[in-house]
């Protein structure tokens, strides 16, 4: 995934605005390149676990049906950008979407994204820039 900086901004700044709540959201890609970000409100209200509503849901058929692929967002506010057991057991409704993190927790914040498959979990490249 190759994400423009200006857009990792928009991520960051989700992450910084809803903490110590997780945020969410998802983020349009085209050819592995992040294009658009679109933030979701965490219904769950919770710095633990992040839940998106039913209508915020409805933005990964407006991404597909644009010929997009998408990816899902989350910070972790406590923890490192790694998922836990709940992202996991989340991604089974989700195969082959990737999971893109953001970790709050240490002094500047951490960016990782993933592959979860059948409970495996695989780690994908982020770079940041317009290439």
């Amino acid at each position: 995934m190759r994400i423009p900086a200006a857009l990792l901004e928009e991520l960051l700044g989700h992450a910084r605005r809803d903490a110590p709540n997780e945020c969410c959201g998802f983020v349009a890609l085209d050819d592995g390149r992040v294009v658009e970000v679109l933030p979701a409100e965490n219904v769950a209200a919770s710095p633990m676990r992040f839940e998106v509503g039913p209508t915020d849901l409805l933005r990964i058929t407006e991404i597909e049906d644009a010929g997009r692929d998408v990816a899902i967002y989350h910070s972790h506010t406590r923890s490192a950008p790694y998922p836990s057991q709940t992202d996991v057991n989340f991604a089974a409704n989700w195969p082959g979407v990737q999971w893109l993190i953001i970790g709050l927790a240490g002094d500047e914040p951490e960016v990782r994204n993933y592959r979860i498959d059948g409970g495996q979990v695989t780690e994908v490249e982020v770079a940041v820039g317009e290439r």
